[in-house]
């Protein structure tokens, strides 16, 4: 996670990513191509999380492979330490910072999942989570499953970018604005903000299933990370505690309706995620002591969103069983 503090003690994010993009057209130098490149995750990450699930929706597991990172890092990259001999055995590296100096040595900015790195090369492509998932989306539809739903339906797509956008700000990065804070002002604005916000998207699943309406898009897809592990890391490591998300009906209910949706649930590895935030925050956690709890049996209660209709995959059908190892 790059950041840089500002004087108010408010938290930055650096979100100056490898732009790079793979498309159809190939008109970086990356086309589009089966098997040429290989996705980087780690389960703990809500940023590698959207990758993950996007992946899984539009069924491009058999083109495009997944590397999985440790739930650990140091201050030099995240690292392949779950894997046999602490190597990822397509691009036979231990760390990521590997990939991203073979392409630029001495890259001077974080080592963020997730990552698309070239196979036959080994070099880094792109960090830029935003537009990867839309471009897994747009660029790659020759390669999606049957049955695969739109998830950047273009007659949405401006009212879809001011939501993503504003989400962005005030819940996925606000979360972060509020544990990172170092002025209890910038925290409290941030917090307010956060809370804000989430009462607003409350507001707007109270009557339908989906951001968008019927059927599961993008938005879903970046806002469901931080639901998933509000209560888990949130709500006391970041100090976002007005509420946990089992106490805001809509959204805990809306939460568990994908949760329990192929593509979704399947991704969440809640111990590792634990593992990473309090283990590897020390400015916030200095002991590094883990939580046991919360309980999480309880993502399998009935959710009752299914009365408000709508169909999570439009006209498709969902995902079938993860791969072998994922």
């Amino acid at each position: 996670m790059g950041s840089n503090p500002r004087a108010d003690g408010s938290f930055e994010r650096d979100t100056d990513y490898v732009m790079t993009r793979i498309t159809a057209d190939g008109a970086d130098g990356y086309p589009v191509e089966p098997g040429r490149y290989r996705l980087v995750v780690a389960r703990a990450c809500p940023w590698a999380n959207r990758a993950m699930i996007v992946r899984r929706l539009l069924g491009l597991e058999e083109v495009l492979s997944q590397a999985i990172a440790g739930p650990l890092h140091d201050e030099r990259s995240w690292n392949f330490d779950d894997e046999l001999g602490g190597v990822d055995p397509v691009l036979g590296i231990e760390r990521l910072k590997d990939a991203y100096e073979k392409r630029f040595p001495e890259y001077p900015k974080g080592i963020t999942v997730p990552a698309v790195v070239e196979v036959p090369t080994g070099e880094l492509v792109t960090n830029d989570f935003a537009q990867m998932t839309l471009d897994l989306s747009t660029e790659w539809i020759a390669h999606h499953r049957p049955g695969a739903p739109e998830l950047y339906p273009d007659h949405q797509r401006d009212e879809m970018d001011a939501l993503m956008e504003a989400m962005y700000h005030d819940v996925n990065n606000g979360v972060y604005r509020c544990g990172f804070a170092s002025d209890q002002g910038a925290y409290q604005e941030a917090y307010s903000a956060l809370f804000n916000r989430l009462d607003w998207l409350s507001q707007r699943l109270e009557s339908r299933r989906f951001l968008m309406g019927d059927a599961i898009t993008e938005a879903d897809v970046r806002l469901w990370p931080t639901l998933v592990r509000f209560d888990a890391v949130y709500h006391g490591h970041f100090k976002c505690n007005r509420q946990k998300l089992t106490e805001m009906p809509v959204l805990w209910a809306y939460a568990r309706d994908l949760f329990q949706t192929p593509g979704f649930g399947d991704t969440i590895d809640f111990a590792a995620t634990k593992e990473h935030y309090y283990g590897v925050h020390r400015s916030i956690n200095p002991t590094g002591i883990v939580p046991v709890g919360p309980d999480v049996s309880n993502w399998l209660s009935l959710h009752h969103r299914q009365e408000l209709g709508g169909r999570p995959f439009g006209d498709g059908e969902p995902p079938g069983p993860s791969p072998d190892g994922e």
